[in-house]
């Protein structure tokens, strides 16, 4: 039996297609590779923005004339995309948000102060965004439960028999990342969540950094509750996802009051719409979510595997290329890992790095990267951060190494 090679990505065709990559910083090519703070937009994306606004602009949901009837059919014919994304049961689990800080927000704020009491305990990784963490501590500090974290190796990978051991307490809800922001760590979402429902918890799977960068399939993880940001997946900023199992969602109170959330209205009562209306008060981002299914359908055409491959040789190159210049060391090892690569230079602050590669038309990240914990953990007070996207290459990696030298010259 003989196999077929699958070809490799297209990355010049993919390069062509996003304008902003064409242009220069400082008198040098961008080299952009911030990828996990916000992605570049494919002209598709653009152009639907654009479109939208020079010829569908109405409120949704609300008007009876052509126009709002056409960008009601734009926007909700999203949800219906998303639900294939993540492969989703129905579209009434797809909830519209501003992204994943607003989705988490959102299930601590409804589903955490409606089920969690005093004694009840909330698992959150040590590698957790503070979006991850902060509504969980406010929603501790409201309802008497308590927070427990995952503890994780000098490699920055989870301590998972820790994990298990910390089931055994009356834990309530897990919270976890697919992918670190901050070191690029892939965790085992599908085996933590079916350990959690072995022990009767609820699990949230922040998705922000997996969505753009790994198909996903929220019934095979079996996640009860996962989180996309439409920014971070090439699409519009302002907008994003919650995934929720329907039955959780229908016993959920409204996280938001106002328009488009309620059946009907009196001094004496409201009654609230099902999910997904009720948690979507108000005049949505109309254009980034027409945009985000834009992102979805650009994403559809890409083959997915063949980006992910091309991500991980990108991981894989860096992490040898930075090993080679004299001082640095890379922060995150874990044997699974995608699309990120954090490092420290010694003798030289993150922020001095990040000055210094700007002015070879260099983007990368510095700081804590919202995980100050994770800073904490391995001892230094920030990385710089190298993240990269499907139209990321090796070439430009190359251009981050020879900066990175003139860094070390200055500061030598």
């Amino acid at each position: 039996m003989t196999t077929t090679a699958r070809p490799a990505l297209d990355v010049p065709r993919l390069r062509a297609e996003f304008p902003i990559l064409a242009t220069s910083v400082r008198g040098r090519p961008l080299v952009y590779l911030d990828n996990a703070a916000t992605s570049q937009k494919p002209k598709a994306v653009i152009d639907a923005l654009r479109r939208y606004y020079m010829t569908q602009n109405a409120n949704v949901h609300r008007g009876v004339y052509a126009l709002s009837e056409m960008a009601t059919a734009a926007y909700e014919a999203v949800r219906e995309k998303a639900r294939v994304f993540l492969n989703a049961r129905t579209e009434q689990e797809i909830v519209f948000v501003r992204g994943t800080t607003e989705a988490v927000n959102l299930v601590a704020a409804s589903w955490g102060r409606t089920n969690l009491r005093s004694g009840d305990e909330v698992l959150v990784s040590a590698m957790e965004h503070h979006s991850n963490i902060v509504p969980w501590q406010l929603v501790c500090e409201a309802t008497g439960a308590r927070i427990r974290v995952i503890p994780m190796n000098q490699q920055g990978e989870l301590e998972l028999d820790q994990y298990e051991r910390l089931l055994e307490g009356p834990v309530k809800l897990v919270a976890v990342a697919h992918i670190s922001n901050s070191l690029g760590t892939l965790n085992p979402v599908a085996d933590m969540t079916r350990l959690a429902h072995e022990h009767g918890a609820v699990v949230l799977v922040d998705g922000a950094q997996g969505a753009p960068h790994i198909p996903i399939d929220v019934q095979g993880l079996d996640a009860d509750f996962y989180t996309v940001s439409g920014h971070k997946m090439y699409g519009p900023t302002g907008f994003g996802l919650l995934y929720g199992r329907e039955r959780l969602l229908d016993a959920m109170p409204p996280y938001q009051g106002g328009g488009d959330m309620i059946k009907a209205v009196t001094f004496a009562r409201t009654t609230y719409a099902d999910p997904p209306a009720r948690f979507e008060a108000g005049t949505p981002h109309i254009a980034g979510g027409i945009g985000f299914g834009t992102a979805i359908d650009w994403l559809a055409g890409l083959d997915r595997d063949a980006a992910a491959a091309h991500e991980q040789d990108l991981v894989d190159y860096a992490t040898g290329r930075l090993r080679e210049i004299s001082g640095v060391r890379v922060i995150g090892t874990a044997a699974h890992k995608a699309a990120v690569v954090s490092f420290v230079m010694d003798g030289v602050h993150a922020h001095d790095v990040g000055t210094i590669v700007d002015q070879d038309g260099v983007a990368i990240r510095t700081g804590h990267h919202c995980a100050q914990p994770v800073m904490d953990f391995f001892g230094v007070p920030a990385t710089a951060r190298a993240s990269f996207g499907c139209y990321n290459t090796r070439e430009e990696v190359d251009v981050l190494v020879a900066a990175l030298q003139k860094v070390r010259k200055v500061f030598a």
